[in-house]
């Protein structure tokens, strides 16, 4: 028996692959397994390429893990297409359409070839049960389900729950195609068991969301009123969920003509007194830096949600990469420092949104989340969240007191760069928010003297930030010699590798910063105090998180930058590979 069974499907769009895969990751997360999906498409408006890769495990999953137990390929040209994101084994169940042809040479290139490779008339299977063509996948369902134990009531009551009201016999036909996979399967077994365990947990125990879902939720808990945005992938599920939920708190999504006007409404609610936000991916960051910038000057708070993907340019929309860190941290000029926070999978997003609105709103500053397309979209099996010890952090609203000078200093010029922020119709609150420098009261000036004290005022502020360790995961030996470090989605991949190697007997430890930029330099310092080697994960080309760490502490010669472009993931085993070589070397 199996406690953790990871499978992979590919296919041309409208295969269903991916609804395919939905309806696996929905059947074992409500049956209690803990599950993952991510999915993967060409980046063609119609059609094209789309694959899907489902993890499911008796125990909590942290990514979605490396080589493949079993593939589907419906088509290798397909199949291909996909390259690392699909990575076989050669202990790997490799079932293809029998129509498709046997494995091309193509497959040896890639250097790994199963042993256990099943042909499977799916096509064939499909039209004799069902009657259509359209069901091929509920046919791949029934294959999984007799080979590998996934329980066929839970596949049954998704197929009752997807296809009860498309139509009359929609359901009966897929419900048919559904059972000829699992007795073909029984009839067919595989040369070697891969049934996976009975779940730990108890049925209906795990809520089913991806990232984009819980960047909503947890903007609305940390109260949002405004949504500015445009739409853009793979971002726009944000605005779509907030567009359906958020009128329920008394709030607005305003859908604009372009990415421009869309920060521009987001930072003029945040100036009337709402908790407003805006999302979008790299090539619309591009466009709303001048109006980013006005929002530090004039010191507003706004959440700005980054999904990021492959760049530059267009780039690879479809696709997950760590790119856009320079962007957050640098994009603007003058001396502007803005705080970037980055989640780590599709549970903890909703914490870091959490966080980004109440730093937003402590310190009267625009905040930056970078997420990325494998946490934004894909789906997981997680734990309700307890909401009871959070806490939500309002702007500071000016005094009676304060108020009462004439003319109100808005941006008074506090021991905690602080300043009182008031909104329109506060009476004694009117103030110039411009993007001009300014005075105390808000007053236009082009002094040299009064601009170094704003310019100080803006930084200091956000210095008890970089103090805040709960904004960094530490795990692990303080003292150990070797260190993994990872931030966004490869954190994932990172925390597994750092169980893969403390098992074998490695000293090892593990940071993951939430907190990307200001950079901590207390913390890191702290942390690479006994570091002799260690690996920087990163899945973009340059490791920018390493370069930028080596711009403000002292980096130890021994910790390597370990990175690579998009649409390559990590796998733990390579992780613990490369820690290993490293701890071979001379220190």
């Amino acid at each position: 028996m199996l406690d953790d069974l990871i499978l992979g499907m590919a296919g041309a769009g409208g295969d269903g692959v991916v609804s395919a895969g939905e309806s696996l990751l929905s059947a074992a997360s409500s049956e209690g397994y803990h599950a993952l999906m991510t999915k993967s498409f060409g980046s063609q408006i119609r059609g094209g390429e789309s694959s899907c890769r489902v993890r499911l495990s008796t125990k909590k999953v942290l990514n979605p893990g490396g080589a493949l137990d079993v593939m589907v390929a419906l088509n290798w040209d397909d199949f291909f297409k996909f390259g690392a994101e699909l990575p076989l084994s050669v202990d790997t169940v490799l079932i293809y359409e029998e129509k498709a042809g046997p494995p091309p040479e193509t497959l040896k290139a890639r250097g790994v070839v199963p042993t256990e490779v099943v042909p499977v008339a799916i096509a064939e299977l499909t039209k004799k049960s069902a009657g259509t063509d359209k069901a091929k996948t509920s046919v791949v369902l029934g294959l999984l389900s007799g080979w590998f134990g996934i329980p066929s009531e839970a596949i049954g009551r998704g197929l009752k729950k997807k296809f009860g009201s498309k139509g009359e016999g929609l359901l009966e036909a897929n419900e048919k195609a559904l059972a000829s996979g699992i007795e073909y399967a029984r009839a067919h077994p595989l040369r070697t068991p891969h049934v996976i365990s009975k779940p730990k947990g108890p049925p209906g125990s795990k809520m089913l969301c991806d990232g984009n879902d819980m960047c909503a939720a947890g903007a609305l808990f940390a109260g949002v009123k405004f949504f500015g945005g445009y739409p853009i992938t793979p971002s726009t599920e944000v605005m779509q969920t907030l567009t359906r939920e958020i009128w329920k708190y008394g709030g607005t999504v305003l859908q604009c003509e372009d990415e421009i006007s869309g920060i521009g409404a987001t930072v003029g609610a945040s100036f009337a007194g709402r908790k407003s936000m805006t999302a979008t991916s790299g090539p619309g960051m591009d466009l709303k830096t001048e109006i980013l910038g006005l929002a530090t000057i004039a010191e507003l708070p706004l959440v700005i949600l980054n999904v990021q993907r492959g760049g530059p340019s267009t780039g690879l929309p479809t696709k997950p990469e760590q790119g856009d860190l320079y962007q957050a941290a640098f994009s603007g000029h003058g001396d502007v420092l803005r705080p970037v926070l980055a989640p780590t999978d599709v549970e903890d997003t909703f914490k870091t949104t959490v966080d980004a609105f109440n730093i937003a709103e402590q310190y009267q500053t625009p905040v930056i989340i970078l997420s990325d397309q494998e946490i934004a979209q894909r789906k997981e099996a997680v734990d309700l969240i307890d909401t009871s010890r959070m806490e939500i952090i309002e702007r500071r609203a000016p005094t009676e007191a304060e108020l009462a000078e004439k003319p109100y200093a808005r941006f008074a010029l506090t021991e905690s760069g602080i300043s009182p922020i008031s909104h329109p119709g506060m009476r004694g609150g009117t103030y110039l928010a411009a993007g001009i420098e300014h005075n105390e009261k808000g007053d236009p000036t082009s002094g040299g003297t009064m601009h170094a004290k704003m310019n100080e005022k803006r930084f200091r502020k956000l210095e008890p930030l970089k103090q805040r360790t709960d904004l960094f995961e530490l795990s692990g030996n303080p003292k150990a010699p070797l260190a993994l470090l990872a931030w966004g989605s490869t954190a994932g991949v990172a925390r597994e590798a750092f169980q893969l190697a403390t098992a074998q007997g490695h000293d090892v430890k593990l940071l993951v910063p939430y907190l990307l930029y200001p950079i901590a330099e207390q913390v890191y310092a702290g942390f690479f105090e006994s570091v002799k080697h260690g690996l920087l994960v990163e899945l973009s080309h340059q490791g920018q998180l390493y370069r930028m760490l080596r711009m403000f502490i002292d980096v130890p010669k021994g910790l390597k930058s370990f990175c690579r472009s998009g649409a390559n993931p990590f796998q733990p085993a390579e992780l613990v590979a490369r820690l290993v070589e490293l701890k071979g070397l001379p220190s």
